[in-house]
């Protein structure tokens, strides 16, 4: 078995790459380290998704490194040992999500092969009614837990994603030159859809005489969402004037140059289309994939759609996370503030 400070020689022989019938594995200068790659095969079979398991490879991938780098081992990790890493990430800059995320992974790992949680004295955790009694505060709708064992986590800043104007979202259809990177934006911005989940689209998936669409969502959650008219064109335009004729497969979405014509869009691809508009106009130097949905979320309660059906429409399977997504803008709190002076000078007999 490799483990960290026996046959692993440097970690700069750490690699990700495919093992066996592991599209992701956790490699030592070709050889697969069974602990990770255990606990990777398990989670496969579990039908986690390809993104999951990419995520959790390169968790590993880090941790491995900085095990064999500080000469600890696996099975005796402590809750000490995971603040050591935690400051170790904290050196190189890590975002504090990514590192509880990160915290997450090694935990599972250790949870796997040991079979119970990690101890050990010497950190600061939250107390233990750090949420407050009684239910969740932003819902009101659930019974909130007492959790057995409270885990390390960094605290993660509260950070507000301005949806894009009317404006940017004007200069960016402005500048798209292809069908296909028009029709992408589209179901982004008019449908919520996820990267991924554009990639992932079929030919079948659209169904035009009953304006709607099947999307395969996180952890292969499948939704229907309804095609509005714009949308419609976009796609048939797309298939009509640029999708090549003959292809290997039926994703909707493929590469239209270059030696890879035909071949299906990657996320890279798809990233390399708001690079390029970001790179040339200063007004979209912030417009990325996910500020698209953002906006379709913040779009959509403005129009008064309830909770539960925007849960569904961004196909999420939590409302909390739902709420992160519609959360108030600068520009609604200063109409609502201005709204609300105005009452009040009314109020006051101002003029």
């Amino acid at each position: 078995m490799a483990t960290p400070g026996s046959n692993m020689s440097s970690n700069g022989c750490l690699r990700v790459g495919r093992c066996g019938q592991l599209r992701y594995a956790l490699l030592d200068r070709d050889q697969g380290i069974d602990d990770a790659n255990a606990f990777l095969q398990a989670t496969a079979l579990r039908g986690l998704s390809e993104l999951t398991l990419r995520a959790y490879a390169y968790d590993l991938l880090l941790l491995y490194r900085w095990l064999a780098d500080t000469g600890r081992e696996l099975r005796a990790l402590t809750a000490a040992d995971l603040l050591a890493f935690i400051a170790a990430q904290r050196r190189i800059g890590a975002a504090p999500r990514s590192i509880n995320r990160r915290c997450s992974t090694i935990r599972l790992l250790q949870r796997f092969h040991i079979g119970t949680e990690m101890s050990g004295a010497g950190v600061s955790l939250p107390a233990p009614h750090y949420k407050g009694p009684g239910r969740d505060r932003q819902l009101g709708l659930h019974q909130l837990r007492r959790r057995s064992a409270l885990q390390l986590r960094v605290k993660e800043p509260s950070t507000l994603v301005e949806p894009l104007t009317a404006n940017q979202v004007r200069a960016l259809f402005a500048r798209l030159n292809r069908y296909r990177d028009l029709a992408i934006v589209h179901l982004m911005l008019f449908c919520g859809l996820r990267t991924c989940e554009v990639l992932r689209l079929d030919l079948g998936d659209i169904q035009f005489e009953d304006s709607r669409l099947r999307v395969r969502g996180k952890g292969n959650r499948e939704r229907v969402m309804p095609l509005p008219e714009s949308v419609i064109l976009a796609i048939r335009q797309y298939l009509q004037l640029e999708r090549p004729a003959r292809c290997s497969h039926d994703r909707l979405f493929t590469v239209l140059q270059g030696p890879r014509r035909g071949a299906p869009m990657t996320a890279p691809g798809v990233r390399s289309l708001f690079r390029q508009r970001r790179r040339h106009l200063a007004l979209l130097a912030s417009i990325h994939a996910h500020r698209l949905r953002h906006t379709f979320g913040t779009d959509m309660a403005r129009a008064g759609v309830r909770l539960p059906v925007l849960q569904k429409m961004m196909g999420h399977a939590d409302a909390k996370t739902t709420l992160q997504y519609i959360q108030l803008s600068m520009a609604d709190v200063a109409a609502e503030y201005m709204r609300a002076i105005v009452d009040l000078d009314k109020r006051y007999g101002k003029r």
